[in-house]
C-alpha cells in the first residue's frame, strides 16, 4: 500500500469515520475507539461520530430508494412489494400514526446489535417514512445513541449501576 495510504488509514480521525460508516458499529463502536482507543479528547471524538452519523442517514436513505425503485420494475419483486409490504403498511398506519417519528429515533437510538442508522433507515422506508421524518429521527436517535455511548464510556463500568442492583 502505498504511504500516504498508509497515513490516511491510520489517522485516528480517518478511523472514527470509518468505524462510524461501518454496519453494525457506527458510533456505538468509534466513540469507544476515539476516546479509550486513540486516547482523542471525548469533546473532539462525539461531535465527529454524530456528525458522520447523521450524515449517514439520508445517505443510506436516498441510496435505498433508489435501489427500490430499480428493483420495483422486476414483476416478481414488485408484486411482493404490493402484496405484502403495503398492506402491511396499511395495517400498522396507526402504529406508525402513533410513535412515529419518536419511535424511530429510540429505535435508532438504542445502542444494541441490530438497531442503528442502517436498520432505521431499511425499518423507516418499509414503513413509509418520508425523507424528512426518517432525517429527523436519525438526528434525534443518533443524539440518543451518542448520549448513552459517551456516558457508558466516560463513566466506565459504574454507569451500570444504574441498571444492575448490587448486592
Amino acid at each position: 500500500m502505498p504511504e500516504f495510504l498508509t497515513r490516511f488509514f491510520s489517522d485516528p480521525y480517518v478511523l472514527i469515520v470509518l468505524l462510524t460508516f461501518a454496519p453494525a458499529l457506527e458510533l456505538r463502536a468509534s466513540i469507544p475507539y476515539g476516546i479509550l482507543v486513540a486516547k482523542l479528547p471525548w469533546e473532539v471524538v462525539v461531535p465527529l461520530a454524530v456528525g458522520a452519523n447523521i450524515l449517514l442517514g439520508p445517505i443510506f436513505f436516498l441510496l435505498l430508494d433508489k435501489c427500490m425503485h430499480l428493483l420495483l420494475r422486476i414483476g416478481v419483486v414488485n408484486r411482493f412489494w404490493n402484496r405484502m409490504i403495503l398492506k402491511t403498511q396499511k395495517k400498522i398506519h396507526p402504529l406508525v400514526e402513533k410513535y412515529g417519528v419518536w419511535g424511530l429515533s429510540v429505535f435508532i437510538g438504542v445502542p444494541l446489535p441490530g438497531s442503528g442508522v442502517y436498520s432505521g433507515a431499511i425499518g423507516g422506508y418499509l414503513l413509509g417514512f418520508t425523507k424528512r421524518e426518517f432525517y429527523v429521527a436519525t438526528v434525534l436517535g443518533v443524539l440518543i445513541a451518542a448520549a448513552a455511548v459517551t456516558g457508558v464510556v466516560l463513566t466506565g463500568t459504574g454507569a451500570w449501576g444504574l441498571f444492575i442492583k448490587k448486592f
